[in-house]
């Protein structure tokens, strides 16, 4: 008996507050041709002052619950990827966990920034298969918009906040190619002045701001990237040819266009939603997997490819069968 990780539902949740280039022109010293020609970002949400990384992953959480048609009881693992927690302490996940009405299962926050995500998924898959959990909510939730320099066009103009969940669940009758078929995660703290924040509360006892070198970060995540989906096609015994969507980390459309061309992946097999919702680091692949879910593009059977790098470098891919 093959017992598997099948996804049973996703959600997503974004900020009330929808800001545009033009409007985000009015406040930065930037264009939104500017904008769109160097990263393909149109409009990103920003959270209020009452929208917080918990709230967004709450919101998420019951609409993967609801997709999934379980209760919040039904889950006994919960695991919040961010790099934005509420709090230094508590876990973020236990305040989703609260909120939620389940009272007793795990939960605890992972921190590998825009990887942050598939780190979790992993975790989880790996708890389900090893007979520890049965139904899992995995969430990506960020609120970026507090960590930026609003000073610094070349970053603030790339990030917005957001959330997207997943339920995962034990399958024990799993037939060959069915759920989650193969995780890989990679990490080179060598690589860490080049995308980091300014600060924390063993270091400077502030929050600090996010700074990065955008041009080395490109380089590294077109190279690591398609280097992991190679490396993950490979461990699930499929192809290239054989993905039928690829929901990448939406930090950059050119990164998008020039990973596809790498792999010689046919770009209409890309999920793209950095228009819309910019780089929101961890919450970037639930929320575009959710999104195309939820538009119909991708339906049951079909073999997805989620992947993404982030600051560390941490980096990663997952293949499953939705």
């Amino acid at each position: 008996m093959t017992r598997r990780a099948v996804i049973a539902g996703t959600g997503s949740a974004l900020p009330r507050t929808c800001v545009t280039n033009e409007e985000l022109t009015r406040r930065v010293d930037t264009t939104d041709e500017w904008i769109q020609e160097r990263t393909g970002i149109k409009m990103r949400h920003i959270a209020e002052d009452d929208e917080l990384t918990s709230t967004l992953a709450i919101d998420a959480s019951r609409h993967a619950l609801e997709a999934a048609a379980m209760d919040a009881a039904d889950i006994d693992l919960i695991i919040l990827a961010t790099a934005t927690p509420d709090q230094t302490f508590p876990a973020t996940a236990t305040k989703v966990q609260a909120a939620l009405g389940n009272y007793g299962c795990t939960a605890f926050d992972v921190a590998a920034v825009c990887s942050g995500f598939l780190y979790a998924m992993q975790v989880a898959d790996s708890m389900i298969r090893a007979g520890s959990a049965t139904n899992a909510l995995v969430i990506g939730a960020e609120t970026f918009s507090r960590i930026l320099d609003w000073d610094d066009r070349t970053t603030c103009v790339l990030f917005g906040d957001g959330a997207g969940a997943l339920v995962l669940s034990a399958k024990d009758d799993a037939e060959a190619g069915e759920g989650i078929l193969a995780c890989q995660m990679h990490a080179d703290g060598r690589h860490h002045d080049l995308l980091y924040v300014d600060g924390g509360p063993s270091t400077t006892r502030t929050v600090g701001k996010l700074r990065m070198k955008g041009r080395e970060v490109f380089r590294h995540a077109v190279v690591n990237l398609a280097e992991v989906m190679h490396e993950t096609l490979e461990q699930a015994g499929v192809s290239v040819a054989d993905i039928d969507w690829v929901i990448p980390h939406q930090a950059n459309a050119r990164i998008l266009d020039a990973t596809a061309r790498k792999l010689g992946l046919d770009p209409g097999k890309v999920v793209v939603t950095v228009d819309r919702h910019a780089n929101t680091s961890a919450a970037s692949v639930p929320l575009a997997l959710d999104t195309a879910i939820r538009d119909g593009r991708i339906q049951r059977g079909d073999l997805l490819v989620l992947e993404a790098m982030g600051g560390g470098f941490t980096w990663g891919a997952c293949i499953a069968r939705y």
